[in-house]
This record gives C-alpha cells, structure tokens and sequence, in this order.
C-alpha cells in the first residue's frame, strides 16, 4: 500500500477549494495509518456550499432541459466506470470494505445514476377537464436546493442514491459525507464537472454531523433534506427540519430478520444467510443480523453457521481473496464487542467469533450468538457489526411475531420451498423490502425505504423523482368565461 498522504479540499461551485476550518487526518482502518487529510466545513463553507447551489438553480443547471440532464447523468456514469480501478482502490483503503465488494458498489453507483437518467422521461404533469369551460395543467418543477448526508458504510453508492434522483429532478445538490470516508464522493464530484455539470450543481462539504450536519439541514437556502444514517440522528433530523418546515427523506436504521423455515433448501439458505450478516462486515442497514429457525432443525443451523462463519475470509482489503473486510475504526469495534459481551452476560452461547484479535487495524470476526432470545439486547439493538442472532421459533405465526417484535422494519428474508407461504409470510412482515429465497436488497427501480423506526420515504426507485419535485397545478377557462362572481 502507498504511504503518501493527500490533502483533499471542499467541492463548491465546481471545484476544489479550501475550507475555513482545519485539515483532519482521514484514516485507513485495516492498518490504523494516515491514509490522507481532509478539509472539514463549516457554517461559512456551508453558507459558500448552499449559495453556489442557489446560483446554479437560478442559472445554468437551472435552464438545462431534461434531454441534457440525461445525457450528463449518463456521462458521470461513464466517467465512474472508466475510473472505476482507482474508485475502489480510494474506497476500499478509506472504508476497510474488502475489494471485491467494493467493485460491485462502484458498478452499482455507475447504474444509478443511468437509471435516473432514463427515468427523466417520465417526469411530466398532466391536464385536464374539471367541468364546463375550465380546464387545469400540472407542471413538476424541482423542489430547490437539495441538502444531503450519507453514512461512512457505503460513502459512494449512498451518495449516488442521493445525488442520481435530485439531478435528474433538476434539483442543485449540498451533500455532506461523514468526515471519516469523504474521498471517493469527492473525487466524483470532480469528474462531473470534467463531464459537463454547470458549476453549483454538485457540491460536497464533509464535515461532522452535529455542527456542519445540523447546520445545512437547518440552513435557510435549503429546500429538501435526504439523510441515512443511525434513527436516533434521524429523530434529531426531523426536529431540525420542523422549523422551518422542509421536505424530509429519512433512511435509518435496521434490525432485520432471516426466516428459515424446515421446508428451504439449505444449500441454498445457509451460504446466503452467512452473506446477508457478513458482507460489509455487518456495517449495513439492512443487514439480516437476527436469523430465525424452525426448532425443528436449529441446533443443526447453527452448527453449519458456525461452521461457514469459521471459513470467512477475513483480511486485507485490497486482496483479491478477501470476503470481509475491518471495520470502520477500533472505536466502533469497541462498541460491537460491548454487545457481544452483553450476550454473554444473560447466558446466550458464542459458537465462533466474539474476541478482539491482536494486530493492527480494526478487524472483528465473524461471531455467531446462539440461544439467544429476541428480548435480548443484541436481537433488539442494531450493532452494525459482524454479529448474527441466532433465534428459534415454534411454527410460521410465531416467526412473523419475532420478526415484527424489533422497533425497526427496513428488510426481511424468508426461506422456504412453498412459495405460498414465502408470499403469505411477505404479506405480514412488517418490512420495506422482503426477499422470498434470495439475499440481496437494493436494485436501480426497486424502492428501497423502511417501516417504523426504519424511516419513510423510497430511494432507488421511480417514486423517488417525486421526493424531489414539487406539482404546480394551473387553472384557466376556456371559451366563454362565467359571470363576475361578485358582479363588479
């Protein structure tokens, strides 16, 4: 690995510039070094960030028709894959992500961003007649100033589901990454304005949640706020976004549940099951970290959880072989052990896993947590590690009440070879996302949003255009117009 460090700036109005605050050092969690420094903003960068943005939606992002938003959308997209080998690099160092999923995110973010630049076709009003002589049209403008926060889980993909949908709707965007992984955004904020985007329309301005975060939620130039991350942070969103009232997107937090029923193919459920908690390293929203099992076959699962968990491969990031990755910061991998030994503490088993290695970095094994009960803390609290809860359920109603029994409700699995069943069981599962014998979660067109304590709203998908418009309806007569009401 380099060990040269790089100082990276604020994106405004279309380019790089510095920061009115200081530089802070951006670590590589795998090894615990300096991988470079960052500029952090603040009220004024903020207030520099919003005014561009305002600039360009009054100027020349704001004139550019649809057709030219699709075609720049699609050359980002282009640009992204043509620079996709140093993206990964960037993200993986930054993120601790093992490379080989990162490959996949990059391509993902490239697919976003032509999806919505397909989708700009069907941004149209409608018209119509209401009765008589008079007669109505509704026009879809953009909603303003977008201002937008993205976690450090999947810094790039995430931005892209931000920023594809607010471009596409003609919106200008402000998004602050989390300070801790702001490189790769960075960098493709600068490959949009090589690809054509005016000046203003992207800009980026990481800095900490709650000063530069709160500060551009609240920021009186902002129209729309679109944030992931943690729903206690959310619930703070919210209260800031009251006053003045904005328009609010929230994608939170997850607790979601695998349903293995004795009818699934276990060759099949098992591996997937292994992927659905471990891949990112358990630093995923939406990952499966409770899995339920029919008692019938329990013991038997768990043991060949634990066994595939053993066989994770965990190391490098940029390894080729690698399947999982560090995590973010030994910090946070103090906070995943803290729950783990919480289990311990109310008498659940530790099968593999559950011990901080020696050596540099941030690494945590894969851990698997038997007899465990859905009250227990690590089956209620989202640990946003490589932990799954290993719970078992007596019949198909019992297993819809475990799954539903989290205040959360952003994505859910069943396994099962009756597919009425895996339908019936979908239609109960109180869950944005539910995957009947697949483990995968978020595809361009899909929307991807949560129930209760999950968040509201749907990115990736069609219905997100409409997250960032507002409808102006227009009334007029035609022919003859009615007698003066008032008969002035």
């Amino acid at each position: 690995m380099a060990t040269a460090t790089k100082d990276y700036g604020l994106f405004i109005g279309g380019e790089t510039v510095e920061a009115s605050g200081d530089l802070r050092d951006v670590y590589e969690p795998a090894t615990g070094g300096v991988l470079a420094r960052t500029a952090l903003a603040n009220e004024a960068d903020v207030d520099r960030a919003v005014a561009a943005a305002r600039a360009a939606l009054d100027g020349a992002w704001g004139k550019t028709p649809g057709t030219e938003r699709s075609r720049l959308l699609h050359a980002l997209a282009d640009a992204i894959v043509a620079n996709r080998k140093e993206l990964a690099e960037l993200e993986s160092r930054n993120v601790g992500k093992a490379i080989s999923s990162v490959k996949a995110e990059i391509a993902g973010a490239a697919e976003n961003f032509r999806y919505y630049a397909s989708a700009i076709a069907t941004i149209a009003g409608r018209s119509a007649s209401v009765g008589g002589s008079l007669i109505f049209y509704s026009l879809k403008e953009p909603a303003g100033v977008a201002g937008q926060i993205v976690p450090w889980n999947y810094p790039l993909m995430m931005a892209t589901w931000k920023l594809a949908p607010a471009l596409a709707a003609g919106c200008a965007c402000v998004l602050k990454p989390d300070p801790q992984t702001p490189l790769s955004v960075l960098r493709v904020a600068e490959l949009a304005t090589e690809v054509g985007f005016p000046p203003g329309a992207i800009n980026i301005v990481p800095g900490d949640g709650p000063t530069t975060g709160a500060y551009l939620v609240r920021h009186p130039g902002v129209d729309k706020v679109a944030f992931t991350g943690s729903t206690k942070t959310g619930g703070e969103v919210m209260r800031l976004c009251s006053d003045p009232i904005k328009r609010l997107t929230l994608e939170l937090g997850g607790k979601s549940p695998n349903l293995l029923f004795a009818d699934a193919n276990l060759a099949d459920a098992i591996p997937a099951s292994v992927w659905a908690i471990f891949a990112s390293a358990g630093q995923s929203c939406e990952a499966r970290s409770r899995l339920l099992v029919e008692k019938s076959m329990y013991d038997d699962v768990v043991a060949q959880v634990t066994e595939l968990s053993q066989r994770v491969k965990v190391g490098d990031p940029l390894d080729a072989e690698t399947q999982m990755g560090s995590l973010i910061s030994a910090a946070h991998r103090e906070k995943v052990h803290g729950f783990v030994e919480s289990a311990r503490g109310e008498g659940a088993e530790i099968t593999t896993g559950g011990e901080i290695d020696a050596g540099p970095g941030a690494f945590y094994p894969p851990t698997v947590i038997a007899g465990a009960g859905n009250q227990m803390l690590v089956a209620q609290e989202e640990i946003f590690g490589p932990v799954v809860t290993v719970i078992p359920f007596d019949d198909e109603n019992d297993a819809i009440r475990i799954a539903n029994d989290v205040k959360y409700g952003l994505m859910a699995t069943v396994w099962t070879g009756d597919p009425g069943k895996g339908h019936r069981i979908a239609s109960k599962i109180k869950s944005g996302t539910v995957g009947i014998n697949m483990p995968y979660t978020a595809f361009p067109g899909i929307p991807f949003g949560g129930y209760k304590q999950s968040g509201f709203g749907r990115e990736l998908a069609l219905e997100t255009l409409d997250l960032y418009l507002e409808t102006k309806s227009v009334v007029t007569y035609t022919g003859t117009r009615p007698t003066n009401p008032f008969g002035l």
